[in-house]
């Protein structure tokens, strides 16, 4: 099972909603060790005109038959080359290849007119895979970086002897590209950059105790699980007339404030 598996047999130990008064059930205060969000900031844009030049490349690899499963694209893996890209060069698609960035050229500078802010700049490098193609249709896929300057306003804490840090997380996509020569791609991408001034901290924060781990469900085709998880007895529907006006206008049906089977008129219905 999982905590959220309809199978669970005590829903009430596990994570999820709370029916009723949030506060039952606290019976005790702990201390955590977690990275603590100051502040963030998310900054969306379209770049246009990229220069990226690949650092290496792999050649790509399907593991099934495009022109009759429909798993391809979904089941890639890359090997090294056997040979170089032979042009020319047709571009395909890019994206980031992980959310983690690393920033260079890192400045944070207090504001004497804004104490609890800073002016932090930085370069954000932004990992891509660039998907391509030679002129023998083999497809590749390139390693390259775009770096983006970033020029922003975050709130940072006061000294302590436990530093705060500035980490960033990053996606990319592109909307266009085409191969210029040398390794290169020039590229219209859209780039979303989320930037976080963190601490390591020890927090108090009340709990409802441990968790109570549930045991694995095994995945298994099971068709009569879906039919079993129904109730038991057909659920009682109320028809109340009231609830029923206008008429129906379709042959041979009654008023639409009673209560039978004609279809097109919004009301209960008895078999």
């Amino acid at each position: 099972m999982s905590f959220y598996s309809y199978k669970n047999a005590n829903p009430a130990c596990c994570p999820g909603t709370v029916n009723g008064n949030v506060l039952d059930g606290l019976n005790e205060k702990i201390c955590i060790q977690v990275q603590r969000v100051y502040d963030s900031c998310l900054q969306q844009q379209q770049l246009t005109g990229v220069e990226v030049q690949i650092t290496s490349y792999a050649q790509v690899v399907n593991n099934c038959c495009c022109a009759t499963n429909p798993c391809c694209g979904n089941e890639q893996e890359t090997v090294p080359p056997t040979s170089a890209p032979v042009p020319p060069i047709t571009f395909e698609s890019c994206r980031s290849s992980t959310m983690d960035v690393d920033i260079t050229n890192l400045s944070v500078e207090r504001l004497c007119d804004r104490p609890c802010f800073a002016r932090v700049r930085g370069n954000i490098q932004i990992p891509i895979d660039i998907l391509f193609t030679d002129s023998r249709c083999i497809e590749y896929i390139g390693k390259g970086v775009i770096t983006v300057s970033r020029d922003v306003l975050l709130a940072v804490p006061d000294e302590s002897i436990v530093p705060f840090t500035l980490e960033g997380m990053a996606s990319a996509v592109c909307v266009a590209g085409q191969y210029i020569g040398n390794n290169t791609f020039k590229l219209t991408i859209c780039v979303t950059i989320v930037l976080k001034v963190l601490a390591k901290v020890e927090i108090l924060v009340p709990s409802y105790g441990f968790c109570s781990i549930p045991p694995c469900e095994e995945f298994a085709d099971s068709v009569c699980d879906e039919f079993f998880s129904l109730p038991l007895f057909p659920p009682a529907t109320l028809c109340d007339e009231n609830n029923f006006s206008g008429t129906c206008t379709q042959s041979g049906c009654n008023n639409c404030n009673s209560c039978n089977t004609c279809s097109g008129c919004n009301r209960c219905s008895t078999l």
